[in-house]
């Protein structure tokens, strides 16, 4: 089987929207939120657990994965389902882009390509979008982002628009690259926060015969109007008939702006890191599970969520866990965060196919976050 998409139903008033991706390795329904596995595991967490919350489509990161254990391991096992054990649904792997960029102490970027020091030994590595390309379908993933130069915030723009045009260049490149019909390829608009340099983007990215689009270069420490704006003028311009793809945003009311603006897809390490740190996310909003109010606290963590962490331990017992430096605290935390993202996502598509997207709003706001309520958002992108 081939990648497929197709938009279920849409939204009346709106462009939030309810699609299906198909795989050879199955199916997503989206909108979808994409737990991250960056080097193959999500942390604390197993394949069953995953499964057991409703998520099919993971992301991976190829950068990672060249580093350890090697495209070449990888490849031998028979593909990264096969590496990884996961038989439950499609896998996505970032280029890397931005962790080279991220991660490395020395990076000099050409049109070439870019060349890097590993961060886990210190040596030279050089790579290039037909690298990227070649790695992704050499693993047998569903979906492979291609690379591109991720742009920092503040950026200038003659920065910015050298950079922009490289990654359209490295783009097209990656098109040229490809060999296999099973491995999707995702390109990604970028231009920074200047808005002529994302619609140069944005137009000549879709005249390449990509699978889907995604817009990159967002959550990099930009002011949120600025996020905000860029995601409400460009998401909608991308192609209709295609998965919109917005990476590496993650905060729950980011996410309901995003799904009202036409995206599809989503991947952050928030819900995961947030609760190894002990920042876990509830019904009636975020909360601390470190804070010495909790250390009598025998209710659940969240009375509306029904998943194991919920079901069988109180905030008491989750802040001793924490304290007292268990493994379990990461585990019980990143089951509950995982799951009210889950919750969340699936709320979403509900909301939707039953033509209720108004009302999912307003009682997720209201009891999520009281003071800021979805009809402040016009008056909130005023303020860019």
């Amino acid at each position: 089987m081939k990648f497929k998409f197709r938009v279920i139903k849409q939204d009346k008033k709106t462009n939030a929207r309810v699609g299906i991706i198909e795989t050879p390795h199955g199916y997503t329904l989206t909108p979808a939120f994409m737990p991250v596995a960056t080097c193959g595991a999500i942390k604390g967490l197993t394949w069953d657990i995953i499964k057991s919350l409703g998520y099919r489509l993971i992301l991976s990161n190829i950068y990672h994965l060249y580093l350890r254990p090697g495209i070449d391991i990888i490849e031998k096992a028979g593909s990264l389902h096969k590496f990884i054990s996961w038989d439950y649904g499609p896998i996505l792997t970032d280029s890397g882009g931005f962790q080279v960029f991220s991660l490395s102490d020395f990076v000099k970027i050409t049109d070439e390509g870019v060349e890097f020091k590993n961060h886990l030994d210190g040596s030279i590595r050089f790579l290039t979008p037909e690298d990227i390309v070649n790695f992704e379908e050499r693993i047998k993933v569903d979906i492979g982002m291609v690379l591109d130069e991720c742009i920092p915030y503040p950026a200038d723009y003659e920065y910015t628009k050298k950079s922009t045009l490289r990654t359209l260049k490295w783009a097209k490149r990656s098109i040229e690259a490809r060999k296999s019909k099973e491995t999707a390829l995702f390109g990604i608009i970028q231009g920074g926060i200047y808005d002529d340099l994302r619609e140069l983007s944005l137009k000549e990215t879709i005249k390449l015969p990509f699978e889907g689009y995604a817009l990159g270069g967002l959550s990099v420490g930009e002011p949120k109007t600025i996020m905000y704006h860029i995601i409400k003028k460009f998401a909608p311009m991308l192609p209709y008939e295609k998965p919109r793809y917005v990476m590496g945003i993650g905060k729950p009311e980011d996410l309901i702006f995003a799904v009202e603006n036409g995206v599809d897809m989503f991947d952050c390490i928030l819900p995961t890191r947030s609760a190894r740190n002990g920042t876990l996310y509830t019904t009636y909003g975020k909360i601390n599970i470190k804070a010495a109010k909790y250390k009598e606290d025998f209710t659940p963590l969240d009375p509306e969520c029904n998943c194991y962490t919920c079901k069988n331990f109180t905030k008491a017992y989750l802040r001793h866990l924490f304290n007292a430096q268990e493994i379990n605290s990461a585990i019980l935390n990143t089951i509950h965060n995982l799951a009210f993202y889950a919750r969340l996502i699936s709320n979403m598509r509900k909301a939707i196919l039953e033509d209720r997207w108004e009302e999912f709003k307003e009682e997720f706001f209201s009891k999520y976050s009281p003071d800021f309520l979805p009809s402040e958002w016009e008056e909130f992108l005023k303020k860019d």
